[in-house]
């Protein structure tokens, strides 16, 4: 059974938030904030891909519908070099039947598929369970 200090702070953890919609980024960025996470953000592929070898981010938020390079490019040139190992969760608002998702959680960087309109609870509790990070504790 894992014990609290099993878990890292999630201040020592980074998170690596991108999407094109600056909104969508912004909201993002105040929930993985909120929880105590460090953020880099970016805005298109290249960016990211850029981010994600410079600053070695500990999981990557990835929208699929991006600018200067799609998701998929993305996935497939990270799985390629030193950034291999970093956890994925694709966070899109496209419509994905089953097969697509599926083919999706197929490869091997990602962790797992969130659809937009993104809910806090549930991004944040997936968050903390992928870097295992103790949630802040909240006043009652």
């Amino acid at each position: 059974m894992e014990t609290p200090a099993d878990f890292g702070r999630p201040a020592d953890k980074l998170v690596l938030v991108v999407d094109d919609d600056e909104s969508v980024r912004e909201l993002i960025e105040f929930i993985v904030k909120k929880e105590g996470f460090r953020t880099e953000k970016a805005s298109d592929g290249e960016e990211a891909l850029n981010k994600a070898r410079s600053v070695n981010p500990d999981i990557i938020l990835l929208d699929l519908m991006l600018p200067k390079y799609g998701g998929f490019e993305i996935l497939r040139e990270l799985q390629g070099d030193e950034t291999g190992t970093i956890p994925i969760v694709i966070i899109t608002g496209r419509y994905t039947d089953r097969s697509t998702s599926d083919m999706i959680k197929q490869e091997p960087n990602v962790k797992d598929f969130i659809e937009k309109p993104v809910k806090p609870q549930v991004l944040t509790a997936l968050l903390h369970k992928l870097l295992k990070t103790q949630p802040p504790k909240r006043p009652a």
